[in-house]
């Protein structure tokens, strides 16, 4: 009875605190939030630790300049799946012939699983750093917590937790209040860098700019829209009220033009903490995302290594998920199969086993002679390959009266579509030629 009694308290305390929690201004923060944060993923701190540790502040420029491209592509995704109420693939399915929905997505999960396994390989070694346990124990337990997690809770609260998550990437502007910082010179470069234009600076470049705008987040934002979508009990807006369109649509252009600018001002941080640490003290060559974390003790301290190591390890569980779970809407769409993180395991199991091994296919790697520097590499290049034809889809998508009825993508946004579009050709044309 004492039992009964102790059970039944905890139980309501608990329900108590949930509806506090759901209560939040985090609980109700878009998807923009988590899709940002997921695009500084521990693949993309090395990428970014590398430019400001190779070039200092002359690579501050890059993100002034991806920011609206990126947000442009993100807001186009978004709108499709609000609009529509379908994911990327289930919009491609339907309107394009069936090799290029398969191709697009091969591409994708074989490039998510390579960032995956460059991921939790990032987070294991940090994790080695701060707790002295062995980096493939630690990696094999953030790969058990993130596919627990997006299996057994359901979407509206492990979304609560991402959100939460997304404060990780505050610890990068933190660095900075830890080291000196010249300001004036930092504006200065950001808007004027000085550079010597060659293959090095080349390769630089067309990694950030390959890591800043990815296919998993195109496919991630617009199912996340569906997802919320689904959740709230609402339709897609080809068949809802001119209020409730205006509302939604202004409701994606705020958050995702938000979360885009969180997640670009963070590279900036990071790009700037290396640039007056590692490149001010001559250290210019970072592999791994534990070396950028490693190298600031000795220049910045404990405290802002400790940050450094710890934002890895937050954005790592924002980003895993992203990459697994964008790569099963897209598997899942193609196959007309469940797919919701909101449904239990058994409703939804093929949904949910795309992600259970797209991870563990990442963690064998792990195990394998493929160090994570050529998984992320390899995935890099597969990125660069789907990224041109697949946003040249999305933006053909966008102007489509039969998918998006009257609601078809701006021009202004379309500019900036293309013209990202051609810069990530460029890009990708670029990289092979390195």
């Amino acid at each position: 009875m004492v039992y009964e009694y102790i059970t039944f308290g905890f139980g309501l305390k608990f329900r108590a605190v949930w509806q506090q929690i759901k209560q939040h201004p985090m609980s109700r923060v878009g998807p923009g939030l988590v899709t940002g944060v997921a695009d500084d993923d521990p693949s993309g701190i090395v990428t970014y630790a590398q430019a400001g540790a190779q070039f200092g502040l002359n690579m501050l420029w890059t993100m002034p300049v991806a920011y609206p491209l990126m947000a442009a592509i993100q807001l186009t995704c978004a709108r499709i799946g609000r609009i529509t109420g379908q994911g990327l693939a289930a919009n491609i399915r339907s309107t394009f012939h069936p090799f290029v929905l398969f191709f697009l997505v091969s591409l994708l999960l074989i490039a998510n699983i390579l960032n995956i396994a460059a991921d939790i390989a990032a987070m294991g070694e940090v994790a080695q750093l701060v707790t002295g346990i062995n980096w493939h124990i630690m990696t094999a337990v953030f790969v058990f917590i993130t596919v627990g997690l997006q299996i057994f809770v359901p979407y509206h609260r492990y979304v609560f937790f991402l959100n939460w998550l997304a404060l990780s990437l505050l610890a990068y502007a933190a660095v900075l209040f830890i080291v000196h910082v010249p300001w004036n010179e930092v504006i200065w470069r950001t808007f004027f860098p000085q550079l010597t234009f060659n293959s090095s600076t080349a390769a630089v470049v067309v990694g950030i700019f390959g890591t800043t705008i990815s296919p998993y987040l195109f496919f991630w934002q617009a199912s996340q829209e569906v997802e919320n979508m689904n959740i709230n009990h609402r339709r897609n807006l080809l068949s809802a009220s001119e209020t409730e369109v205006t509302s939604e649509l202004r409701r994606i252009k705020w958050d995702t033009w938000s979360g885009m600018f969180y997640s670009n001002i963070t590279a900036y941080f990071i790009i700037l903490s290396t640039a007056v640490t590692l490149h001010t003290a001559g250290v210019t060559d970072i592999n791994t995302a534990a070396q950028a974390a490693l190298a600031l003790k000795p220049l910045a301290g404990d405290f802002a290594y400790l940050l450094f190591a710890l934002g890895i390890l937050g954005v790592g569980l924002v980003g895993v998920p992203v990459l697994s779970g964008s790569a099963a809407y897209a598997l899942s769409e193609v196959f007309g199969w469940r797919s919701s993180l909101e449904d239990p395991p058994m409703r939804a199991w093929k949904f949910y086993l795309v992600i259970l091994l797209s991870v563990l296919v990442a963690l064998v790697i792990q195990y394998s002679p493929i160090s994570p520097m050529k998984a992320l590499f390899w995935s890099a290049v597969i990125n660069g390959i789907v990224a041109v034809p697949l946003m040249v889809t999305i933006l053909i998508l966008a102007t489509k009266k039969s998918v998006m009825g009257v609601y078809q993508t701006s021009k202004s946004i379309l500019v900036l579509g293309w013209f990202a579009t051609l810069l990530m050709a460029v890009a990708a044309v670029s990289m092979f030629v390195a």
